[in-house]
């Protein structure tokens, strides 16, 4: 371990105009907004058909499920999108009993903050997202506010339910056609990276940043192909050798061909064969093709952390969601608003990993809801020329939201706040100029009141939490480097040692990240962070070379081998 003395971490200045900058689109931006369509629109237009618009907000509950794990292998999405489904029915149940059995607006705000709070610790714990928890938030929040008896509780919950197993159906739909897609795409991503990564440090300009972004989606491709660990294919083995060349290509840049790499890529992407890394075996002591994946076999077989243990570090977050939910619809309720749950839900969406990441958001939302009234106050004629013109607007808002929001919350919500403003319109048209005070007032008290919250409660265990991946990447660099060293290692021991490293060091990185993002903390050791990553990187290397897995420099990047993945 490094004795470098820590040093102070500087307050960041929290950034405005950087926070309304727009990013690239993702690569698959059409597919939640398409699924999403998919979704809701069967549903809608038979309520339309049967003249019952007033139930679709029970239908569109379950029906924005299709919004999820778009990025999972599809035997794991099937999994995931079901207990989303559950996740979503759960909530709204709670949230329907509690309307039919009281009145009192404080009780609903407290239900709905409680419910805020659970729903954002078990979305960050499991990881599932986008849009993790402001969705299912957004659903039991407003039904809080909507008159029930207890006798029209099974039936609106039957109504979610089916539109939940139809937007299950849509999001499991591109299986039989693109049976390997996400893993495919996690690929690709993650061999492009590491070729950017790669001829920057070539051209010896190497950015600790674009290391790590590379490191990132590396690390991500293994989570996506380990997802579907019990679903070996050759496809998929094919593609965890891709990986492994991306992982080698990070460790050893110098030795690597960014064209190579971006072939590859280019090849995945589409749905033809994968192509072939070739043998990588350059001794008779090094990890050939056949033996690369034994790291992969190990880790499969690995159970994953309990679900208890992974929501503790968790808890100031939650503590944040709960007070800030609450106090934000508190503060509505006494301004006299009638739907305090939008400044509930303008809240929760605020709260991210830390609290520079949370005034991000807090200005994207702001920024995103007031030109979103505009927006609404634009739409508002057309929709209000029936039932079928209003569908159709909020299919029209649920398609622009997706396909925007990956560039800047603020711009999906340009969408979101006229399709929040639409779905209140559903039971009967409302005066225009009183919904957009409303939207407006509650949006600002959201806020204000969250972002408070959030300065109020601080996580005091960050620092601790990069003392322990600070640990952790010290022991498993001294593994590596010890089985790097050693004769006698073992293809298995090596792999399984790089494979340890890796994860290790994207683990402090993003722990670091986050850390630094809080206030009101010890001082950071910002120093040891750097120079273990540096140390770690070279370990890496070492162990790379040992292996005996760094490409073949006479390969070209032109070559076509390939071998047949068909499923």
């Amino acid at each position: 371990m490094s004795s470098a003395t820590p040093t102070p971490t500087r307050v960041r200045r929290l950034p405005v105009v950087g926070a309304l900058r727009l990013g690239r689109p993702s690569d698959v931006w059409f597919k939640p907004a398409l699924s999403v369509v998919a979704a809701v629109a069967p549903p809608s237009l038979l309520l339309v058909a049967l003249g019952r618009l007033d139930l679709a907000a029970y239908t569109m509950a379950g029906s924005l499920c299709a919004l999820y794990a778009h990025h999972r292998p599809y035997a794991a999405r099937a999994k995931v999108l079901a207990w989303v489904v559950l996740g979503m029915l759960g909530g709204l149940a709670v949230a329907l009993v509690t309307a039919s059995l009281t009145r009192n607006a404080v009780v609903l705000v407290t239900v709905g903050a409680l419910l805020a709070a659970v729903q954002k610790a078990v979305c960050d714990a499991t990881r599932v997202g986008p849009p993790a928890h402001v969705i299912l938030t957004f659903v039991s929040s407003a039904t809080l506010f909507v008159p029930q008896t207890l006798g029209q509780v099974p039936g609106h919950l039957a109504l979610a339910a089916a539109a939940g197993a139809w937007a299950w159906l849509v999001g499991m739909a591109p299986a039989p056609l693109r049976p390997h897609g996400p893993e495919r795409r996690a690929t690709a991503q993650a061999l492009h990276t590491a070729a950017a990564y790669a001829e920057t440090a070539r051209g010896g300009e190497e950015s600790a940043g674009a290391r790590s972004a590379a490191y990132a989606a590396v690390h991500a491709a293994w989570q996506t192909l380990l997802a579907a660990r019990n679903r070996p294919s050759t496809t998929r083995r094919a593609l965890e050798r891709l990986v492994v060349r991306a992982e080698v290509a990070l460790a050893a840049p110098a030795d690597t061909d960014p064209a190579r790499l971006r072939a590859w890529a280019d090849a995945v992407r589409g749905s033809g064969r994968v192509p072939r890394t070739g043998d990588p075996r350059r001794d008779e002591g090094s990890l050939g093709e056949r033996d690369e994946l034994v790291g992969v076999a190990a880790e499969q077989a690995v159970a994953p952390r309990p679900l208890r243990s992974r929501l503790g570090p968790l808890a100031p977050l939650a503590v944040r969601t709960a007070l800030g939910c609450a106090l934000a619809g508190y503060v509505s309720l006494a301004l006299g608003a009638d739907r305090p749950y939008w400044a509930l839900v303008a809240a929760a969406s605020l709260y991210q990993a830390n609290l520079t990441l949370t005034w991000s958001r807090a200005v994207q939302r702001v920024v995103g809801n007031l030109v979103g009234v505009l927006l609404f106050a634009a739409v508002t004629p057309v929709a209000r020329l029936g039932p079928l013109a209003l569908v159709l607007c909020i299919l029209a808002c649920n398609f622009g939201a997706e396909a925007l929001i990956g560039r800047n919350y603020w711009l999906g919500s340009v969408c979101v706040t006229p399709l929040a403003l639409l779905v209140t319109e559903l039971p009967g048209y409302q005066p225009t100029g009183e919904l957009v005070t409303d939207r407006v007032v509650d949006t600002l008290v959201g806020a204000l009141v969250g972002f408070a919250a959030a300065l109020a409660v601080t996580d005091r265990r960050a620092g601790r939490r990069v003392e322990r991946a600070l640990t952790a990447v010290d022991r498993a660099r001294e593994r590596a480097a010890r089985l790097a060293a050693g004769p006698a290692s073992t293809p298995a021991a090596l792999e399984a040692a790089r494979r340890g490293l890796a994860a290790a060091v994207v683990d402090l990185r993003a722990t670091a990240d986050a850390a630094a993002g809080e206030w009101w903390q010890r001082a950071l050791p910002q120093e040891r962070v750097v120079l273990a990553e540096q140390a770690a990187h070279r370990t890496l290397a070492a162990t790379v070379r040992r292996q005996g897995l760094l490409p073949d420099p006479g390969t070209t990047s032109t070559q076509t081998h390939t071998e047949d993945t068909s499923p």
